[in-house]
C-alpha cells in the first residue's frame, strides 16, 4: 500500500491492486476511509467523514490532483 505524502492529518494511499480501475485515491483518518476518482476529482465513496471534512479532503486531492496522478501513474506505470 503506497503511501502519498500530504501534508495534513489524513493518511493518502493507493492499494497496489488497484491498477485495473481509473486513477483514485484513498484518504483515511483514524477509522474513517474515503475514496476519490482524479480525473474529475469526485467523492466515489466514504465512510465515517462528516460532509465538512469531505468538502477539506475534497479540496486537499484537487490542490495536489497533477502529483496525485504522477505518482498514480508512476507506481502502476500506466
Amino acid at each position: 500500500m503506497p503511501t502519498v505524502p500530504i501534508q495534513g492529518p489524513y493518511r493518502f494511499f493507493f492499494y497496489s491492486g488497484d491498477g485495473g480501475e481509473p486513477p483514485h485515491i484513498h484518504v483515511e483518518q483514524e477509522h474513517m476511509k474515503a475514496k476519490f476518482w482524479l480525473s474529475p476529482v469526485r467523492l466515489q465513496s466514504s465512510g465515517g467523514f462528516g460532509r465538512g471534512e469531505i468538502n477539506r479532503i475534497q479540496r486537499l486531492v484537487e490542490e495536489n490532483r497533477e502529483y496525485l496522478l504522477r505518482e498514480w501513474h508512476g507506481f502502476f506505470g500506466n
